[in-house]
C-alpha cells in the first residue's frame, strides 16, 4: 500500500511539473506575440505604410483551427471516459484539421507572393490594390516606392511564427496519438492528452486573435 501511495504522489508531481512547464511556455509565447503586435501598431503609426486585403484563404485557416479545438476537446472527454477508440478518432481528426490549417496558410502566403507582397519586399513590388499611408502629407506611393513594405513583413512574420509554434503542437498530437494507439491512456491517467489540449486551445485562441488583429488593425 505505501508503494502505491508513493507511485500516485510521484505521478501527480510529474503531472504538475509538465503543466507548469506548459504554462511557462504559453506565457512566453504570449509575451512574444504581444511585443510583435505592439511593434506593429507603433510602426504603423509612423507612416510609409500600406493597407491591402487579406487573402480569403485565411478564413479557411480560421475555420480549420476553430473546429479542431472541438475535436481536441472530444479527445479529452473520450480519455476521461476511458473510451480508447473515440480518443484515437478524435486525435486523428484534430491532426487532419491541423494539417489542413498549415496547407491553407501555405496557399495564403502563395497568394500574397502573387500579389507582390513579400517578407522583404518593397512598396513598388505590390501588384494589387492598396492604400498608402504616408509619413508626410502629400507623399505618394510612387515617391515612396523603394521603401520596404513593412506591413507585408509583419504579416509574414506573425503568421509564420504562429505556424512554427503550431508545428510543435502537431508533434505533440502525433506523440499523444502514438501513445493512444498503444493503449497507454486510461480514465485514471490521461495527463498527456490534457496537456496537449491546453496548448492546442491556446494556439487556436492565438490564431483567432492574430487574424482579427490583422483584419482590423490595417
Amino acid at each position: 500500500m505505501p508503494t502505491m501511495v508513493l507511485d500516485a504522489e510521484e505521478l501527480e508531481k510529474q503531472r504538475s511539473s509538465k503543466r507548469m512547464l506548459l504554462w511557462f511556455g504559453i506565457v512566453s509565447i504570449t509575451m512574444l506575440f504581444a511585443g510583435l503586435t505592439s511593434a506593429y501598431i507603433v510602426r504603423q503609426g509612423e507612416g510609409k505604410w500600406v493597407e491591402f486585403a487579406m487573402p480569403d484563404l485565411f478564413k479557411l485557416s480560421t475555420a480549420f483551427i476553430f473546429i479542431s479545438s472541438f475535436s481536441m476537446q472530444w479527445a479529452v472527454a473520450s480519455a476521461r471516459r476511458g473510451n480508447k477508440q473515440m480518443l484515437k478518432v478524435a486525435l486523428g481528426i484534430t491532426a487532419l484539421l491541423g494539417i489542413g490549417f498549415m496547407i491553407s496558410q501555405y496557399y495564403s502566403w502563395s497568394k500574397l507572393v502573387e500579389q507582390g507582397i513579400y517578407f522583404a519586399g518593397r512598396i513598388s513590388d505590390i501588384k494589387t490594390q492598396f492604400k498608402y499611408v504616408p509619413t508626410i502629407k502629400r507623399e505618394t506611393a510612387e515617391a515612396a516606392g523603394d521603401a520596404g513594405n513593412v506591413a507585408g513583413s509583419f504579416l509574414f512574420a506573425l503568421t509564420a511564427l504562429h505556424v512554427a509554434h503550431l508545428l510543435g503542437g502537431m508533434i505533440a498530437i502525433f506523440l499523444v496519438f502514438s501513445r493512444a494507439l498503444q493503449g497507454k491512456y486510461s480514465a485514471a491517467n490521461y495527463n498527456g492528452v490534457t496537456v496537449c489540449s491546453i496548448y492546442w486551445h491556446f494556439l487556436d485562441g492565438l490564431w483567432i486573435y492574430l487574424y482579427l488583429f490583422l483584419l482590423y488593425i490595417r
